[in-house]
């Protein structure tokens, strides 16, 4: 099942790190600012089903994996395992930095 805003808002209390951490001219940071994902959404409406089953993760959340992974070249096991540590990463997937990572198997299947 999936939702245009499934995504929660975030209140973690640590969301102020991303200003602190994550400089104004950084490339994941200027992306996600200029470009409106939700095109996603779209694009996926004819492979999830909107209206029963248990909650997916999110599209745009798979999307920008698999976006990470072109543009740093870096294998499923390693962009997520990158997730966990790097803010750059975590701010740019839209999580809060206490999130947890998915399985990177996660990836083989919306791919």
């Amino acid at each position: 099942m999936i939702q245009k805003q499934q995504s929660m808002i975030l209140f973690s209390p640590f969301m102020a790190l991303y200003d602190l951490v994550v400089p104004k001219d950084n490339l994941l940071r200027k992306i996600n600012d200029l470009i409106d994902f939700s095109f996603v959404y779209d694009e996926i409406k004819k492979n999830y089903c909107f209206d029963n089953g248990r909650n997916a993760i999110d599209p745009i959340r798979m999307f920008k994996y698999l976006l990470l992974k072109t543009i740093y070249d870096l294998s499923d096991v390693d962009v997520v395992e990158r997730s966990k540590y790097d803010m750059s990463f975590k701010y740019f997937l839209d999580m809060a930095p206490e999130d947890s990572v998915i399985e990177p198997s996660s990836l083989t299947k919306f791919r």
